[in-house]
């Protein structure tokens, strides 16, 4: 299922978030030196998340040398999972930037419903795109996106 924002282009909403290492980090304030970053949500549980995880993975590497994309990986895991992240993230060898959204504050700001969740944002901070749910190759979608945006 793909769907455009087609309306004036969203701005991330200001939510206050740890990464993985306890540091705070406001979600209005994420950025990749003016490049097209992607944020993607997810739960330790959801198995459709960590197939999707695991296939940008497997090609992370060449997403960032040709379009210098980032990817920050955000668990929506409730405050008793919280210590399931981490062993999750390092056991699959994800280099992402790992946000913690105990309380699903962030998701909610975005009117999320359902993850895994993508969304596309462009180098001044624009949601161009948004993605629910994860079928074998969808991560194929997202990198033509961000190389649409880097023309």
């Amino acid at each position: 299922m793909l769907a455009f924002v087609n309306t004036a282009f969203a701005q991330l909403p200001s939510v206050t978030l740890k990464d993985i290492n306890g540091k705070t980090i406001n979600t209005a304030e994420l950025k990749n030196n003016g490049k097209p970053f992607i944020i993607d949500f997810f739960a330790t549980w959801c198995k459709p998340c960590n197939r999707e995880l695991d296939a940008i993975a497997e090609v992370y590497d060449e997403w960032k040398e040709e379009t210098g994309v980032k990817i920050f990986a955000v668990s929506i895991d409730v405050a008793q999972n919280m210590n399931k992240v981490k062993p999750l993230v390092d056991n699959h060898g994800w280099e992402y930037d790992v946000l913690l959204d105990p309380n699903s504050d962030f998701k909610r700001a975005l009117g999320i419903q359902m993850i895994p969740y993508v969304l596309i944002v462009d180098g001044k901070g624009n949601i161009v795109y948004k993605h629910n749910g994860y079928t074998d190759g969808a991560e194929n979608e997202l990198i033509e996106k961000v190389r649409e945006l880097i023309k």
